[in-house]
């Protein structure tokens, strides 16, 4: 298979971001698991769009290629990924979806996780207090001319830890829907 034709396994415009090649990964996945698909053709298929997901990653990893790039990787792949990649699928094909969900394979396809959620809050809440406690000792023994700097330094990052921490709060809100729908999915 050419690149385009892995591209187009996963249902993607050529050159989609690596968030857009996971996404559509756990979609076909999910969509020809033969735990739930149980027509004749779907294991075929979920071993098809493993194989791609798996080419598309590894060349994503390589950066933009050349011409002459892109053929030594799609041989390299061929010779050593591709049989591994297939034998994956088989693995994974044979086991249920529940726990092929619990896999660490799938759960690499989590665009949305909680560490990087709870690592955006963090950062929230340290520039909130920074902010906070600056301003408070600023206050306590001001420098002679700064106050007007001051106050516009404080009501900046004010308002940029405050952005950071809705934005936390909305990526917090969105994992647990998508977790909630995967729940009731299963």
């Amino acid at each position: 298979m050419v690149i385009s034709e892995y591209y187009k396994v996963l249902g993607l415009p050529i050159n989609s971001s690596m968030e857009e090649i996971k996404r559509a990964y756990r979609e076909k996945a999910r969509l020809y698991h033969p735990d739930i698909n149980h027509s004749p053709g779907a294991i075929d298929k979920f071993i098809e769009v493993t194989e791609a997901y798996d080419f598309l990653i590894a060349s994503k990893e390589k950066g933009d290629l050349n011409e002459q790039d892109y053929f030594r990787i799609v041989e390299e792949w061929r010779k050593y990924r591709q049989e591994r990649s297939r034998q994956r699928a088989q693995y994974y094909a044979r086991s249920s979806y529940t726990r092929f969900k619990q896999s660490k394979y799938y759960r690499s396809t989590n665009i949305l996780n909680a560490s990087a959620i709870i690592f955006n809050f963090a950062i929230a809440i340290l520039v909130l207090a920074f902010t906070i406690f600056g301003y408070i000792l600023k206050l306590k023994e001001p420098i002679p001319g700064t106050e007007k700097q001051t106050l516009f330094s404080f009501i900046l990052l004010l308002s940029v830890s405050i952005i950071l921490l809705s934005v936390s709060f909305l990526y917090l809100k969105a994992y647990l829907a998508e977790r909630k729908q995967h729940r009731k999915k299963e």
